[in-house]
This record gives structure tokens, C-alpha cells and sequence, in this order.
């Protein structure tokens, strides 16, 4: 089983070059950084981790492209991804540029892990609605795509439009780097992934052998191979029994959850869990 890290880079954590460098020389297959733009400062939206009061992370997260970039630069071996992108709030031109740019300056190692967003207020600065979220970034995600792979895309949908047009790089990875959504599971969210996406991102990995059959079928409903749907249990705190079971339910890839510090608490972390790569 491969083992990922994510953590939440911020401008008091672990340098990020230093961060991609030590998981890279410890024998990890992969190192996500999620995103905010920015939190508003009269944020109403409860915080997802169940909080009174919303970690300082998510208000001092560093852009992940750029920061994904920096790691790329001192790294060869492992996969570099959003987790999670927050894709309603980007220009899918530009989105589509960027992720093409860095997967060709990582030799085809880019994965876009992407969600559909909780800040109510962060998307409404952006000009989001937060019912039109999840079709929005259907839309965005399936433009990107024609960019990627087509030499002249075009597009006309209810948030996106743009005419014929030319956009390099095209990415390394064919036909795209792999696109992996984190969120809940649900009938919804694997039609989804059914049609415009790799893979799930179950955070935290609760309820997941529940979830596979009905993420399977949908692959199905769709024409495509069960087999082909990538499956990483996010954010996850190792221990042998645990991933065990991962590996049981035909999971091949688990990402391990660090807290946003400085090396000092970083570092033990990483080489304790490298235990498990090993």
C-alpha cells in the first residue's frame, strides 16, 4: 500500500520545499496541499471540523499551485496534489493552465484532488452561489478537460463559456492528470464522479466499505470499469489494524494527516509513520 501526507501549509508550518523533499526521501508515494483563497473575517458558516472556532490554518493556507510548484522543483519521484482544490471559486481557463503547467514541470506527477466547498461566505467574496456549487464545478471540470485535451475547445454551459481556443501546455499524464473528489458519500456525489472524475477522496475514511458498492455501480451505470475508480482514504492517523483493513477492501493508497507546525513537530511525525511505508 502507497502512503501520502497532506498537511496544511500555511506561512508558520514547515517549509514546503523542506516538507516535499523529507517525504520524498523517506519512501512516501505522495504529498497534498489543500486550499482557501482566504476566510472571510465575519464567517457565519459553522467550521467543518466541529470547532467552536475555525483552526488558524485555514486563514493563513498558502496557494497550493504555487507551493505544489516549489515542490516539484526539489522532487522527482512522488505525486503532487490539491487536496482539495476549491474549484467553483477558479476560472477553469486558468485552472486548466495551471494544473497543465505543473504537471509538466513534474513530469506527469500532478493529481487534482477537487471538492465543492463549505465556506458560504468565502465562495459569496468569488460571486458563488452555494446551491449552483456542485454544478458549477461540473461545468468547470469538464471545460477544463476539453482544454487539456483538445487542440482547439470550446464550451457553452450555464456558468461556462468560452469559444474555440488554444491553451498549452498540454498535460504530461494522458489522457489528463487524474482528478480525485473529496466529499461525503452519497448517490450525488458518485454520479459525479461517475462522469467526470477518477477517483474518491473519503475524509477521513469513515464508512467506506459501505460507500464502495454503490461508487462501483454508479462506474457502471456510466460504461466505466469499477476497477478504474481510485479510491484514498484522506487525512487518515495510521495505525496496523487500520490499514489493514484499507487494504482488504482493494484500497492501494492511503493519505496520512500532518498537523500544520514547524519542523520541530513535523519531522518525529514523519519519520514515526514511515514505519508503515517501510
Amino acid at each position: 500500500m502507497k502512503l501520502g501526507i497532506t498537511m496544511f501549509a500555511t506561512d508558520r508550518s514547515m517549509n514546503v520545499v523542506d516538507l516535499a523533499r523529507a517525504v520524498e526521501e523517506r519512501g512516501y508515494s505522495s504529498l497534498y496541499l489543500p486550499e482557501h483563497t482566504h476566510i472571510p473575517a465575519s464567517r457565519r458558516t459553522p467550521a467543518p471540523t466541529g470547532d467552536a472556532v475555525l483552526p488558524e490554518e485555514y486563514r493563513r493556507t498558502l496557494d497550493p499551485f504555487v507551493a505544489l510548484g516549489a515542490a516539484a522543483a526539489v522532487t522527482s519521484k512522488i505525486e503532487l496534489g490539491t487536496g482539495i482544490c476549491l474549484v467553483a471559486q477558479r476560472d477553469p481557463i486558468l485552472l486548466a493552465k495551471e494544473c497543465a503547467t505543473l504537471d509538466l514541470c513534474s513530469a506527469g506527477r500532478f493529481v487534482l484532488g477537487i471538492g465543492f466547498g463549505w465556506n458560504r461566505e468565502e465562495m459569496s467574496h468569488h460571486g458563488v452561489e452555494f446551491r449552483s456549487r456542485r454544478a458549477m464545478v461540473r461545468e468547470k471540470i469538464i471545460a477544463t478537460k476539453k482544454l487539456w485535451t483538445e487542440e482547439a475547445a470550446s464550451f457553452s454551459g450555464d456558468f461556462v463559456h468560452f469559444e474555440d481556443s488554444w491553451s498549452w501546455p498540454k498535460p504530461v499524464r494522458k489522457p489528463h492528470p487524474p482528478i480525485l473528489i473529496g466529499a461525503a458519500a452519497g448517490p450525488k456525489l458518485f454520479e459525479h464522479i461517475a462522469e467526470y472524475a477518477d477517483g474518491w477522496i473519503p475524509i477521513g475514511g469513515a464508512g467506506v466499505a459501505k460507500a464502495l458498492p454503490e461508487l462501483r455501480a454508479a462506474m457502471e451505470r456510466a460504461g466505466r470499469d469499477p476497477k478504474d475508480a481510485r479510491v484514498v482514504p484522506f487525512g487518515t492517523v495510521p495505525k496496523p489494524e487500520k490499514l489493514d483493513y484499507y487494504e482488504s477492501l482493494g484500497i492501494e493508497e492511503v493519505v496520512l494527516r500532518l498537523p500544520s507546525v514547524g519542523a520541530d513537530g513535523v519531522m518525529p511525525l514523519l519519520d514515526r509513520y514511515a514505519a508503515f511505508v517501510a
